[in-house]
């Protein structure tokens, strides 16, 4: 018995050194995020309007130097618009668990172009499983008037200026006018993102991209009015993956050529993307006689096409509304483009179409392996090309189109 005793001695000392450890985990674990919840711990509740609390508590965490966390839990709430702003002194994270809502256009909206944005931040993330509601539904397809306001109607979420951040997990629903508008950020993603609204829903672009560098979209699920992603000038290095699009206007670089100065546009890759009854594909556009610009880089892989009208589009005659003159060349040179591997089914019986510009010709672009079907009654399924020469390999279906002048 004098043998054992030390050894359950040191049994006992070995446990409770375990929980020691353990216990201070849990503790530096749960001080690793100093936590501030808009509702100041339940006496908001849910259909009230946290827009003063959120800016406190925004501007709390991101004066912390430790690591904040912003939360807005499970329940909806009504916020009239919040710009939150850094730079933050650490890391911060924006959790939504729950609903915000926008207001409804009616006799006592503000207007504005903007409802949420987040403005000059390092280190965000967005995160939390929950939606940003702007509440459109009852501005599609009305027409202005004097007591009626629709010039400038909101953005959803803006992301201006921010970098190494990360959104992931929340939905966009119903946004009045573009979803998210991503600006001068750099290194930013974009994960598990739902952005939701109807077919017939104006000028809902998903996620557009302007003047940003290294900015990812990634297994995200896109169904709205407009294009489901667009990418705008100034905009270089941008990854969009495994994106299912549709309803929609399809997957867009531009319109490019509109105002003067653009910036290029350059290293776009599109991949493993599904198109599903959207109004075209893939598509490059630029407008009719237009301002200078450069669009290069750019290449569209692996893409399933499911009822898709005009799959493969370049465009240099994009003018709609009649809002342009058309019968000028644009001045966007487009060079250096792919199309491979895409398949699937067209909605139109003219699958393939690279419309280039006669004033600069479009350069060293390649078609392989395309796969398309049309089932329709127009006629056969065919392509054409103008102003510009593609190489061509693989598999061609319709068969590759020949260039013609006008």
């Amino acid at each position: 018995m004098g043998i054992k005793k030390p050894i359950i001695i040191n049994i006992i000392g070995i446990m409770a050194t375990f929980l020691l450890v353990v216990s201070s985990n849990i503790a530096n674990s749960q001080q690793y995020y100093s936590l501030f919840d808009v509702t100041n711990n339940g006496t908001i509740l849910p259909n009230d309007d946290i827009t003063q609390s959120l800016l406190k508590g925004w501007r709390d965490a991101c004066s912390s130097s430790s690591p904040s966390k912003v939360v807005v839990p499970k329940g909806i709430f009504k916020l009239s618009n919040a710009s939150l702003q850094g730079p933050c002194k650490a890391p911060i994270e924006f959790n939504l668990q729950g609903i915000l809502q926008a207001p409804p256009v009616d006799k006592n909206f503000k207007g504005g172009d903007t409802w949420i944005a987040f403005e000059y931040i390092d280190y965000l993330t967005v995160s939390g499983g929950g939606i940003f509601d702007g509440q459109g539904k009852n501005t599609w397809g009305k027409k202005c008037d004097e007591d009626e306001y629709c010039k400038d109607l909101p953005i959803n979420v803006r992301f201006n200026f921010v970098t190494n951040s990360l959104v992931q997990e929340v939905t966009s629903l119903d946004s009045k006018q573009f979803h998210v508008n991503v600006l001068g950020c750099q290194n930013l993603t974009f994960q598990h993102v739902k952005i939701i609204a109807a077919e017939d829903s104006p000028n809902t672009d998903g996620i557009h991209i302007g003047r940003s560098s290294d900015v990812k979209v990634l297994d995200s699920h896109i169904e709205t009015g407009d294009d489901c992603v667009s990418v705008g000038e100034g905009s270089n290095q941008i990854t969009i993956s495994k994106v299912t699009c549709g309803p929609g206007h399809g997957i867009s670089i531009g319109s490019l050529g509109k105002y003067p100065n653009e910036e290029p546009v350059s290293g776009v890759t599109v991949k493993n993307c599904v198109l599903k009854n959207t109004q075209n594909g893939v598509r490059i556009k630029t407008w009719p006689h237009s301002h200078e610009g450069r669009a290069t880089d750019l290449h569209f892989e692996d893409i399933i096409m499911d009822g898709v009208g005009n799959p493969v589009l370049i465009d240099q005659e994009y003018c709609p509304w009649n809002q342009c003159d058309s019968k000028l060349p644009s001045r966007v040179q487009i060079s250096g483009v792919s199309f491979k591997n895409i398949r699937g089914s067209s909605s139109t019986a003219m699958a393939v179409k690279l419309v280039c510009s006669s004033g600069l010709p479009c350069q060293n672009v390649e078609m392989q392996d395309i796969d398309l079907k049309y089932s329709g009654a127009e006629g056969p399924i065919s392509s054409e090309c103008k102003n510009v020469q593609p190489t061509v390999s693989g598999i061609q279906n319709p068969p590759a189109c020949v260039s013609t002048s006008p």
